[in-house]
């Protein structure tokens, strides 16, 4: 399935060849993925999900005033708009390989009809594989929105998604279901555990990178993932939070 709708979604420029979130978790619905999650080694997976709901608990708690100003900010510039925006994901697959789609929860950095706006933005895409990214997004809220993409404050919300336990504070990001039908045998992998707030992209190169260098990194990561190089992670990405270099 997955080879046909690369090239469906692929051939060509424009809106014409362009597969929404709703259609492609259609076509996600009930298949099987091809790859089972990794639940072995239970006393790593019990220590992260301890440090996710600890980290995560302490951290909401924290940003309960900065994000509730944050939000009345939000509300000034986009008249009409929620300051919370969710978006569909798909997580850790399931025990017999189907896929997990889940709500991935931002604070909104966009205009209200972005999505809409998306299929006839696809000519002007610059990123590589079934990734989407512009620099100068028409889509981005003027001020308030380009400075908490830059520093990805928008992906704050994503610790309640952590405490629900759809996420991890570390782990691969979790693909848009558009392009998780476009993934191929490696890039599944990808799906095996579960997806993170932060990870070996967020520390790195960002927006900057190639899809197949995401894939690598994060393929590492699930390789030789361990306590300690969660918690460095941790570290990096806020440093890059911070300095918000690499995004766009």
């Amino acid at each position: 399935m997955s080879e046909r709708l690369r090239k469906e979604n692929s051939a060509g420029e424009g809106a014409e060849s362009y597969l929404t979130d709703a259609e492609a978790l259609r076509l996600l619905a009930g298949c099987d993925s091809g790859v089972r999650p990794e639940l072995s080694r239970r006393g790593y997976r019990f220590v992260k999900r301890a440090f996710d709901l600890v980290a995560s608990g302490a951290a909401v708690a924290l940003l309960l005033v900065p994000g509730a100003v944050l939000c009345a900010v939000i509300c000034a510039k986009s008249p009409g708009a929620g300051p919370l925006y969710s978006q569909w994901r798909i997580g850790r697959v399931r025990a017999d390989g189907t896929y997990r789609p889940f709500r991935m929860w931002k604070f909104r950095s966009m205009v209200p009809n972005a999505d809409e706006m998306l299929a006839d933005l696809q000519g002007s895409n610059e990123a590589d594989g079934p990734l989407f990214k512009i620099r100068e997004d028409p889509r981005v809220v003027p001020g308030v929105g380009a400075f908490i993409r830059k520093h990805s404050i928008d992906e704050l919300p994503q610790l309640l998604n952590v405490l629900a336990g759809q996420m991890s504070l570390i782990g691969p990001r979790p693909g848009l279901p558009r392009e998780v039908v476009q993934y191929d045998e490696r890039a599944k992998r990808r799906l095996i555990v579960k997806p993170g707030c932060g990870g070996v992209w967020q520390a790195g190169k960002r927006s900057e990178s190639t899809f197949q260098e995401m894939i690598e990194a994060d393929l590492g990561y699930i390789e030789h993932r361990g306590v300690l190089q969660d918690l460095a992670l941790v570290v990096g990405t806020v440093q890059e939070m911070l300095t918000g270099k690499g995004a766009y």
